[in-house]
C-alpha cells in the first residue's frame, strides 16, 4: 500500500504536537519534512529520529517555508496539513493556494484530533491574539486553586528551539532549572512568574509524555496555551481571553476564532485601555458565535518595582511575540511610561544593532521601545548592546522576567508587573469551583 506522503507546515509548536498525536504511528501515512517560519534558526534541522519513531529511523527534515512549492513537487506530496497560529484567516488562505496551486491538499487538524484526554482535571487557558492577556490570567487561575487548597501543575504551550531530544519533556521547578534547559528569553517570560510562586511548569516536545509525568504530582492540569492556539489537552473548563485593544481581531484571526467559538468563558481584559465602542464590539462577536459562554471583564493592573521613573528618561522594553506575530504597536511598558510619569521614551532605533535593528525595521509601526528578543546567545547580546547604547536614566522592562539574570547593564532596571484585576461578570473564583471539586475526588486509573 502506498503511504500518502504528508507535510506540516508549522513554527516549533503545533506541527510537532500534530505529528505525535495522528502520524507518528499510522503507517499508512508518511511525513516528508516539516516547513518552519515565525522562528529563527528552526529551517534546516531535522525531527531527530528519537522523537519520530519506528516509522522514521533517519528522522523527518525541517526545511523554510519558502521552499514549499519544491518541496511539494520534488517529494510528490499529497497533502500538507496547516499546523502554525496566530495568523489571519487571510494568511490561511494564501498559504492554502499556494498548496493547491501546487498539486497538494490543504487541510486543518481541529480539537477533536489533537487534543489528548487526561486523568486530572483540566483548566485550559488561551487568546483570540497573542498579547491579549493570556499569561496573566493563568497566573490569576493559578493563584486561585492554590487558595482553595488543591495543586495546579502548568503546561506550558511549546517553544523548542533547541536539542529537541534533550527538551522532549521539561519540568521547571527552579532557576536553576531555567539555566540547564538554556531556555531562551521568550521562555523565561512564560516560566519565571510561575517558578517566583512556587509552581511548577511542564513544556517540550512530546505533550502526551509531558502529561503523564505532570498528572503524577498535579491535582489539576493547567493548559498555559501559546499565541493564540486551541489547546492540547480536552479542557473540563476553557477560558479565552479577548482584547478590545484589537476588536475585531476575534473573528479573523486563526485559530482564535476557533477559540472564541468553544470557550466556556471568555475574559475581556484591557478594559482600562481600551474605549466603550470596542469593549462592546468585542462582546458583540461573542454574542453572534458564542452566546452561551460566560462574559468576564478584566483590568490589567499595573506596578512598578525599582527606582520611580518620574521625571526620568526609560528605554522601554516590551514582551517580544506580542509586537512582532501579535501585531501590537505598545504594550505594559508604553503605558507604564505614561501612566507613571516618565519624562522621556527614548526612541532605541538610532542606536540599535544586529538583530534588534532589524526587528525594528521589520516593525516600523512599533512605539519607541525594544522588543525583548532572546532567542540565542547572539541576540541576547544584541538586546544587551542596544539597551547600553541607548542614553536613558533607566530601563523600564514590561517583559515577565528579571532581565538582570540574562543582562548585565549599564544602567538601572525598573520592572513593570502587571495582573488580571476581575471587573464585571460572574467571579472566576465561582467558575472554578466545579474543577476544585473534581480535583478532590479521586483520581481514575489510567486506561
Amino acid at each position: 500500500m502506498d503511504r500518502r506522503r504528508v507535510v506540516i507546515m508549522g513554527a516549533a509548536g503545533r506541527d510537532f504536537h500534530d505529528f505525535n498525536v495522528v502520524y507518528r504511528e499510522d503507517p499508512a501515512v508518511e511525513v516528508v519534512a516539516f516547513t518552519a517560519t515565525q522562528i529563527p534558526g528552526i529551517a534546516d534541522r531535522r525531527y531527530p529520529a528519537e522523537l519520530a519513531g519506528q516509522l522514521y529511523p533517519a528522522g523527518i527534515p525541517i526545511l523554510a517555508e519558502a521552499e514549499l512549492e519544491s518541496i511539494i513537487r520534488r517529494e510528490a506530496v499529497d497533502t500538507v496539513v496547516f499546523a502554525y497560529s496566530d495568523v489571519s484567516h487571510e494568511t490561511v488562505m494564501h498559504a492554502a493556494s499556494r498548496v493547491l496551486a501546487a498539486g497538494a491538499d490543504f487541510e486543518l487538524l481541529g480539537p477533536n484530533a489533537t487534543m489528548l484526554p487526561s486523568r486530572r482535571p483540566v483548566i485550559a487557558i488561551g487568546a483570540v491574539r497573542t498579547g491579549s492577556g493570556k499569561s496573566q490570567t493563568t497566573r490569576h487561575i493559578a493563584a486561585l486553586l492554590a487558595a482553595r487548597g488543591v495543586t495546579p501543575v502548568v503546561i506550558r504551550h511549546p517553544m523548542p528551539y533547541g536539542d529537541l531530544v534533550a527538551q522532549r519533556v521539561q519540568r521547571f521547578a527552579t532557576y536553576a532549572d531555567l539555566d540547564r534547559h538554556e531556555t531562551t528569553i521568550e521562555e523565561r517570560e512564560e516560566y519565571e512568574p510561575h517558578i517566583d510562586a512556587g509552581r511548577v511548569v511542564y513544556a517540550g516536545v512530546d505533550y502526551e509524555a509531558i502529561l503523564r509525568q505532570a498528572e503524577e504530582e498535579a491535582d489539576v492540569i493547567l493548559w498555559d496555551g501559546g499565541n493564540n492556539d486551541f489547546p492540547f489537552y480536552r479542557p473540563d473548563l476553557n477560558i479565552v481571553v479577548a482584547d478590545p485593544l484589537r476588536a475585531g481581531h476575534e473573528l479573523s484571526f486563526h485559530p482564535g476564532e476557533i477559540n472564541l467559538r468553544m470557550a466556556d468563558v471568555v475574559v475581556i481584559n484591557k478594559i482600562d485601555s481600551a474605549g466603550q465602542a470596542a469593549i462592546d464590539a468585542v462582546k458583540a462577536s461573542i454574542a453572534a458565535v458564542n452566546p452561551r459562554a460566560e462574559v468576564v471583564t478584566a483590568r490589567s493592573d499595573l506596578a512598578l518595582e525599582g527606582d520611580p521613573i518620574q521625571g526620568k528618561r526609560v528605554v522601554v522594553v516590551e514582551d517580544g511575540p506580542t509586537l512582532t506575530h501579535g501585531g501590537m504597536a505598545y504594550g505594559a511598558g508604553i503605558v507604564a511610561a505614561k501612566r507613571f510619569g516618565a519624562a522621556r521614551v527614548v526612541d532605541p532605533r538610532p542606536v540599535a544593532v544586529g538583530s534588534i535593528a532589524a526587528v525594528l525595521d521589520r516593525y516600523p509601526t512599533l512605539e519607541p521601545l525594544v522588543p525583548a528578543m532572546g532567542y540565542g546567545h547572539a541576540q541576547i547580546a544584541d538586546l544587551q548592546a542596544t539597551l547600553d547604547a541607548c542614553d536613558a536614566d533607566l530601563v523600564l522592562s514590561a517583559t515577565p522576567i528579571d532581565l538582570t539574570r540574562v543582562l548585565t547593564l549599564n544602567k538601572p532596571i525598573t520592572r513593570v508587573r502587571y495582573e488580571l484585576a476581575q471587573v464585571g461578570g460572574s467571579p472566576l473564583e465561582r467558575l472554578i469551583e466545579p474543577i476544585v471539586a473534581a480535583a478532590r475526588r479521586p483520581v481514575p486509573a489510567r486506561g
